[in-house]
């Protein structure tokens, strides 16, 4: 998150939850369905279907600034705020559209040798990806991974992964916003993808990292950055695509989501990605600042897109669920 978004989160302080319980807790969540995603009632955005949407909220402390999201085709998630806490759940769904968060937690993100995160000054976690040994976090600012080994990260102690000093160029803000690992580590175990170029803004730069046990910097790429949008998160389908969420600020012209994808096979040392555009829409939608995407196939065989918007704990913002099923060519 960058610029006048920070700033607009900044400007109700004092209203903002406190960080997350010492320990993981059971918490209720309010969902309110998104009617209409356009005002008009249309549902079709180019190889897009709206499915439905979800308006989060919560009386719980800590709850909020949800920037990244790994979903299991149950409905079973977990999501990481910007202040260094677990979210899990299920979401409730008829059919694709979801109607509810069941089983709701939220814990602090604990590290080794004692502490969590948010003490450790690595508060800030802007992607989330599931490998073998566990899920890793990346953190912006401070420009590193963690690792959370084990499949239940609440119950999981969290150790430093890779702290790289390419990385460590980035802009204070503008960092691991994405991050990517193929099953079959090519064309690298772990790919990141940044918010901006500290030096270059027509390039989102991406960094190629492997083997996981002892990471290192193995190439450069990078995605074109039109319109002024910065990278908020990625993921990978099982068909091979990489599907890229990208969020562009302005005060004059409010939030505007756009998501691309690209095949994971143009992913390589030197290349630079164009991809293509599957919708761009501004704050005439039901849209707020969306910064995360979890994908799954559904009963049907229908790629699900999930995307959730992090309210940087304003009061002025909301944290949205929205839901899009890829039906082909408009």
């Amino acid at each position: 998150m960058r610029g006048s978004l920070a700033a607009l989160a900044l400007l109700l302080p004092l209203l903002a939850p406190s960080p997350a319980p010492a320990q993981a807790v059971p918490i209720e969540i309010t969902a309110t369905p998104v009617e209409r995603f356009d005002v008009t009632g249309l549902t079709r955005f180019g190889p897009l279907e709206f499915r439905g949407g979800l308006v989060l909220s919560s009386p719980a402390e800590g709850f909020g600034g949800l920037s990244s999201l790994l979903l299991d085709p149950d409905g079973h998630f977990i999501a990481a705020s910007d202040r260094g806490s677990w979210l899990s759940g299920r979401i409730v769904s008829e059919g694709d559209r979801p109607t509810g968060i069941a089983e709701a937690r939220l814990a602090p993100m604990r590290v080794a040798g004692g502490g969590t995160l948010a003490r450790r000054g690595r508060a800030d976690v802007e992607s989330l990806v599931r490998t073998r040994a566990g899920i890793l976090a990346g953190i912006e600012r401070k420009q590193e991974v963690w690792l959370f080994p084990g499949a239940d990260p609440l119950n999981a102690t969290g150790r430093l992964l890779l702290s790289d000093p390419e990385l460590a160029k980035l802009g204070n803000n503008e960092s691991l916003e994405a991050m990517l690992a193929p099953p079959d580590g090519k064309p690298a175990p772990l790919i990141v993808i940044a918010e901006e170029s500290p030096d270059d803004p027509a390039i989102l730069p991406g960094f190629l990292f492997g083997p996981l046990k002892k990471p290192a910097a193995t190439g450069r790429f990078a995605v074109r950055r039109t319109d002024e949008f910065s990278a908020t998160d990625a993921a990978l389908a099982d068909d091979g695509m990489v599907y890229l969420l990208e969020r562009r600020f302005d005060i004059f012209r409010g939030v505007a989501m756009r998501i691309r994808r690209f095949p994971l096979s143009e992913i390589r040392p030197g290349a630079l990605i164009d991809g293509e555009v599957l919708i761009s829409v501004s704050r005439v939608m039901a849209i707020d600042n969306m910064e995360a995407l979890a994908l799954h196939r559904n009963a049907a065989g229908e790629l699900i897109l999930t995307v959730l918007s992090d309210d940087n704990f304003s009061a002025l913002q909301r944290t949205l669920l929205l839901r899009f099923a890829v039906v082909g060519p408009d």
